[in-house]
């Protein structure tokens, strides 16, 4: 592992321990959790705002040469060899909610690529951790994707369907009707979930960017699964707002060609 790599594993533990602990205390709080909408009509409570505040300063105290992007602040340094990512609530809405499958998602990427992925649940307390050269971990022990080679044998999961684009709608449908079981609305944690074997493939569209995607791959990839856009290419900085992760290289392979046959 790149030495640089290996220091950020380090921060990236003690970033998730800080996100968790505002996101427990939070949930902890009664009534229900105040938001405003964004611009693209998404929307985003105080506490998104103090969880990457957070994690911003984190960062910037031990790595101040690398770059920030993040889900509320934006991009700082975007074109540095080391780029962190940043989503401190994947999920809002559940949060909003009080629907226990959000959480904090951090990456590092390396020249566009990510190296370093952070999945953390804190209501749940579970928090997955992969890395370029490492086996992902749950919650400090390795965990491996489950073996499942056919569409029809492999229980999906995907986001709210409201946010598949019309123009992937066919593809979307396919699989829906050649898989075997469909669970929605599981936010980051169904791609937690498929690197412990839980579920077979994860899909999604429209809603997705940079910070939604970057710590799956290498979560997913350490896991033994594979992920990619919906042309298969690698999910980097600059990818497009689909994502294909499965268990199973062969099944994502699958997954790939039929999504290809309804264009």
């Amino acid at each position: 592992m790149d030495q640089e790599v290996s220091c950020a594993l380090e921060l990236a533990g003690q970033i998730a321990d800080a996100s968790r602990q505002i996101l427990i205390q939070q949930r902890q709080l009664s009534g229900g959790r105040a938001f405003v909408s964004k611009e693209d009509n998404s929307p985003v409570t105080d506490t998104d705002v103090q969880v990457e505040a957070t994690i911003r300063r984190l960062i910037k105290q031990r790595f101040p040469a690398h770059g920030i992007l993040g889900e509320e602040a934006g991009a700082e340094g975007n074109d540095r060899q080391y780029v962190w990512v940043v989503d401190p609530i994947d999920g809002t809405r559940q949060f909003i909610a009080g629907i226990p499958v959000y959480g904090t998602l951090l990456a590092l990427c390396q020249y566009g690529r990510p190296v370093l992925g952070v999945i953390d649940i804190p209501a749940v307390a579970e928090r997955w951790v992969g890395a370029a050269g490492i086996q992902t971990t749950l919650n400090g022990q390795p965990v491996r994707t489950r073996a499942c080679g056919a569409l029809n044998q492999a229980l999906m999961s995907s986001s709210n369907t409201e946010f598949v684009l019309p123009q992937h709608q066919a593809g979307y449908r396919l699989l829906q009707q050649r898989t075997q079981w469909r669970v929605y609305g599981a936010a980051c944690y169904a791609y937690g979930a498929l690197a412990s074997g839980r579920i077979d493939l994860s899909i999604d569209s429209g809603g997705m960017r940079e910070v939604d995607y970057c710590a799956l791959v290498p979560v997913i990839e350490g896991a033994g699964g594979a992920i990619s856009d919906w042309d298969g290419k690698p999910l980097t900085l600059s990818s497009g707002s689909t994502v294909v992760a499965a268990g199973d290289p062969v099944l994502h392979h699958q997954a790939i060609e039929l999504l290809a046959s309804a264009r």
